[in-house]
This record gives structure tokens, C-alpha cells and sequence, in this order.
């Protein structure tokens, strides 16, 4: 079978790179920069170049993007053009293509204001019934291409899986506060119980995503570590996830004291993957349990196929505020 994957060059293009290749498809792989698993360099916006791209192509697993860290230094309308205009541009030469189905990478971002409570409610369960609320330029046109999504599957009958996938990029945190608070490794451990999912479990998605596409037709889904919590922990977990871990997963305590790790004292949202694991046959591997076993055993956070794409960065110039700029 020929894909095309687009942002090869990205952390999870080339997770989906690697994979395919040894799963042994044809893989056209895109992206603006050169790199041992880009076939074809350019734009996502060059519509002539997509339709080159896209001869003979069967699957089209689009995760290009500019992303949340870009949003200080590219201007509204790159992103437009990225984001929203590229998605289209790949829609529509996949219609022409005669392409059988179209995943595109979609972000837990999109949910935005959606995400915080107020102070004194609980923590938000957060599922795909949750309306989002974008609050910024990346927010907004990864919902619009969405949409583009959801219109080509009706006009067209192509289709389409969107996965919005939540954090999975090792880089350090942006918020400084939380840099000075957590070695890296803890804080993105800590993630694991509401709002990360390791590289390997998102490439996984994507390829279940592919599977189940012509049967569902379009649909929306949550990619994030399956959480311990349940609806029930919302207003306790807001204001002493401590308590509730001791309920929940309470192994980890032994570990993380061993390491002279912290808990966050509270969380103020959960990212629900049921729907993804039900409607897709996704079966994630990473969630805390699991990364905290693989941590007494004296291995490593990440899985392997994390550690081999690595630390990319998402921008060549160095910040004062941290990794890449902030608002």
C-alpha cells in the first residue's frame, strides 16, 4: 500500500515514518525541511506540489502543522495558510487522487478555554462531547480544518479520521514556573495521568485510525494515556491529586519518593481516550501505571521508538522566556 505522510520531519511524521517503512508500505513522506525520512520537500501550500505527492496514494496521514510554540513567531495568517489552507490543498487532491482515506493530527488545543474550570468547580472531564473553545491563532485553525475534514467526508464521501492527540513532544515545558518546579522527568510523568501519550501509542492511534476509517466514515477522537481517574475524582483531584493517586495508583509513591519527586497538588482537567479505544480498537501501552513499572525496573520514560526520534525543537534560534517564545 502507498501513504503519504505529511511533517516526515516532525516527531510524530517520523514515528509514522519509521513505522511504516518497517511495516513495509510505500511511504511518500513531506515536509519542508529535509531529513532522513522526508522523500519529498515542500509545502503543504504548493497545491501543484500535494498533487505530485499524492499520485497513487491510498492513505494520507496528515501531521503537518505549525504548532502552539509558533504562535509568538509566525504571523495569523502562516497559520492560516498551513493549517488551514494546506489541509484543504490535500483534501482536495485527495478527492482527485481517488484516495481511500485521510487522518489528520488534530490537537487536544483545540478545546482551549474549555479546559479550565473556574476555581472552585472541579476538574473537567474532558471528552469528545466537550465544545471547544480555542483561544488562540493554532486553536482555531486546527478546528477549522477539522471542519474542512467533516465537509469532505459529506460532499465527498472521503474518509476522514481526525485524532487529537495530546502532548507527546519531549521538549521542555514552556512555562517556566514548572520548569523551576519539576526536573523534566517528573513533570512529564505526572502528565501521564491527564494530558500526554507517548509517541509509539500516537503513531498507534493513527494506524488503527487508517484500519477503521471506511467502516466509520468520519469521526473525532481523543489520543491521550489512559487516565486512572474516574468522574467521580473531579472535584477531590482539583485540589489534592495526592490523595486521589493513593486511591487510584497508589505504587507510585514508593518510586516517586525514591526519586525525590513531587505530585502536582492539584489537576484541573482529564483527557478521556474510552471513545478512540472503543470506535478504534486502539490499544495504548503508556499510560502512568505502566511508565512508573518501567521506571522501578530502571528503564526508561519514553519507549523506544520515542527515544529514537528524540528532541527536535521547534525553532533554530534560542528564547530568555525558555524553549520557544510565550504570550
Amino acid at each position: 500500500m502507498k501513504v503519504l505522510v505529511t511533517g516526515s520531519a516532525g516527531h510524530l511524521g517520523e514515528g509514522l515514518v519509521r513505522t511504516l517503512r518497517h511495516l513495509q508500505y510505500e511511504v511518500v513522506a513531506l515536509d519542508i525541511q529535509a531529513s532522513a525520512f522526508t522523500t519529498h520537500r515542500g509545502s503543504v501550500t504548493d497545491r501543484a506540489f500535494v498533487r505530485r505527492c499524492m499520485e497513487g496514494v491510498q492513505t494520507v496521514f496528515h501531521a503537518a502543522t505549525l504548532h502552539k510554540p509558533h504562535v509568538v513567531t509566525h504571523s495569523q495568517q502562516q497559520f492560516i495558510d498551513t493549517n488551514i489552507s494546506g489541509t484543504l490543498n490535500l483534501l482536495q487532491e485527495a478527492v482527485a487522487a481517488g484516495v481511500e482515506r485521510f487522518i489528520f493530527t488534530s490537537t487536544t488545543s483545540v478545546f482551549g478555554d474549555a479546559l479550565v474550570p473556574p476555581p472552585a468547580a472541579p476538574a473537567a472531564w474532558i471528552t469528545e462531547e466537550v465544545q471547544p473553545v480555542p483561544k488562540n491563532i493554532y486553536g482555531v485553525t486546527k478546528a477549522a480544518a477539522e471542519d474542512f475534514c467533516q465537509l469532505y467526508y459529506r460532499n465527498y464521501g472521503l474518509p476522514c479520521i481526525v485524532l487529537r492527540t495530546s502532548r507527546f513532544f519531549p521538549e521542555a515545558d514552556d512555562n517556566r514556573r514548572m520548569r523551576e518546579s519539576y526536573t523534566d522527568d517528573n513533570l512529564k510523568t505526572n502528565e501521564y495521568l491527564f494530558r500526554r501519550v507517548d509517541l509509539e501509542d500516537a503513531v498507534s492511534a493513527h494506524l488503527a485510525a487508517a484500519a477503521r476509517a471506511a467502516d466509520i466514515g468520519f469521526g473525532t477522537y481523543i489520543i491521550s494515556a489512559t487516565t486512572p481517574f474516574l468522574p467521580e475524582d473531579m472535584a477531590r483531584l482539583r485540589h489534592d491529586a495526592p490523595a486521589v493517586l493513593q486511591q487510584r495508583a497508589p505504587a507510585y509513591a514508593a518510586e516517586y519518593a525514591r526519586r525525590g519527586w513531587k505530585m502536582f497538588p492539584g489537576i484541573d482537567r482529564v483527557y478521556v481516550n474510552r471513545c478512540a479505544r472503543a470506535a478504534l480498537g486502539w490499544q495504548p501501552r503508556h499510560d502512568f501505571n505502566a511508565v512508573v513499572e518501567r521506571l522501578q525496573a530502571g528503564s526508561q520514560l519514553q519507549s523506544p521508538l520515542a527515544r529514537l526520534v528524540g528532541i527536535k525543537g521547534y525553532h533554530t534560534e534560542t528564547f530568555s522566556e525558555g524553549p520557544y517564545p510565550v504570550e
